[in-house]
């Protein structure tokens, strides 16, 4: 299993409040068991673990190279535009053109559908309550 990779700054943040938080929970825990681990978790984090961050960059195994940081933010870009990711494997060869029109259809089904229930659900919930609403509303569909 590999580890899961960060961009630079986002891995110096968790870094940093981790080693606050557990340096807060030790000190306000268990004083006099945990005492050793109150300061050491504190340089550990703040003096050893930052400074390796930004000095090794890349190198260092968490962190994300800028290709990886670019790709992640790419596909999800194109996790939000369904149709367009579904495009570009139809350009890439991925899917042959039966496989694109099913998936085409069922995702305009699908946004059809959501944009009902949104229309339905600002109109208002009095409208549904009287037969002739639910009427439209099949009506719709």
């Amino acid at each position: 299993m590999a580890l899961p990779t960060f961009e630079k700054i986002r891995l110096t943040g968790l870094i940093g409040i981790l080693s606050f938080g557990l340096t807060a929970l030790f000190a306000v825990l268990l004083p006099a068991l945990l005492e050793p681990l109150i300061p050491a978790t504190f340089i550990l984090g703040f003096f050893v673990l930052i400074p390796l961050i930004w000095v090794l960059g890349e190198d260092f195994p968490l962190v994300a190279s800028e290709n990886e940081a670019d790709s992640a933010v790419d596909r999800s870009a194109t996790a939000e535009r369904p149709v367009a990711a579904l495009r570009e494997r139809y350009a890439t060869g991925e899917i042959d053109e039966a496989e694109f029109e099913r998936r085409l259809d069922r995702l305009l089904a699908t946004e059809d559908l959501d944009e009902r229930f949104d229309r339905a659900e600002s109109d208002g919930s009095a409208s549904r309550g009287s037969s002739a609403g639910r009427e439209r509303e099949f009506e719709t569909e």
